[in-house]
């Protein structure tokens, strides 16, 4: 059923796909980094396809909820078209940018855990086994997230494809979302094949994102001071001065344009306030550093 579907959008939208590839370039470019295994022609046409069925789900959704109110009929079609309209673009964006945010998760949880990753790493090399064995073993550790994904894209390249070591290496270093890790692999190349010392290249590189994770972490909490303060000033001592100013203006004054202001003072109460806290915790989350 699912091919069926993705067979249909690419029969429908591929050339417009094709057509517009600069537009899109933002999926093409981060669709492998987000570890999404779905070709960019297909992903980029069930996106439009989806943004289509979207806007004729939302017209039929809001034309049964508009059905109950006595209004105009032309003020329900404006209704419908707007609905619509704002639920195709939703769904648009969503799918777009989901394999951009999606390759920026990826990322912070391979350079959170690269430092462990490189430590293991350097002790496994201590026993002078194959670099290969190294990726081998260090890969079936699940401890490392997305970290690990990576390593055993290197194994599948080697196993599955044939690809010798180093290629296999240079190619998930291509196609990795994280800088770091693409510098460790580029580098772990570079001292193979110069004959170096893999021991000393990976203790090198493991203190370097030791002292990268080190500053990042001093960073955030910097950052969550002053996040801190700000919560304090709009998020609490705000609402507490609307809520005060709406009282005295209720003693004064009932009614504001029309409205009643203990309407106001609850709407405020129960969605104003709740709602900007949500959107805090949701901005916490986005700018958070993984432990």
């Amino acid at each position: 059923m699912i091919e069926e579907f993705k067979g249909l959008a690419t029969s429908w939208f591929g050339g417009i796909v094709d057509k517009y590839s600069n537009e899109f370039s933002m999926v093409r470019d981060n669709l492998s980094k987000a570890n999404i295994k779905m070709a960019y022609r297909t992903y980029t046409s069930l996106a439009l396809l989806a943004t289509i069925s979207s806007f004729f789900i939302g017209m039929f959704i809001t034309f049964i909820a508009l059905s109950i109110l006595d209004i105009s009929i032309f003020l329900k079609i404006i209704y419908v078209f707007f609905v619509s309209i704002i639920f195709s673009s939703i769904t648009l964006v969503t799918l777009l940018f989901y394999p951009q945010q999606r390759s920026s998760t990826r990322k912070a949880e391979i350079e959170n855990n690269l430092p462990f990753l490189l430590a293991h790493m350097g002790a496994v090399t201590e026993s002078g086994i194959p670099p290969y064995v190294i990726f081998r073993l260090v890969g079936q550790f699940e401890e490392y997230g997305e970290a690990s994904k990576e390593i055993k894209k290197i194994v599948r390249n080697i196993d599955s494809f044939g690809i010798d070591p180093l290629s296999a290496i240079k190619d998930v270093a291509t196609k990795t979302p994280s800088d770091e890790l693409k510098q460790v692999l580029f580098g772990f190349v570079t001292t193979t094949e110069a004959g170096g010392n893999l021991r000393t290249y990976l203790k090198t590189a493991g203190d370097q994102a030791i002292f990268n994770w080190k500053m990042k972490r001093e960073k955030f909490v910097q950052q969550l001071t002053m996040y801190a303060e700000f919560y304090l000033g709009i998020l609490i001592a705000a609402p507490i001065f609307i809520i005060s100013l709406f009282s005295v203006m209720g003693m004064i004054q009932p009614n504001m344009a029309g409205y009643s202001i203990f309407d106001l003072m609850r709407l405020s109460i129960y969605l104003l306030v709740p709602l900007m806290n949500v959107i805090f915790l949701i901005f916490l989350r986005g700018v958070e550093v993984p432990i």
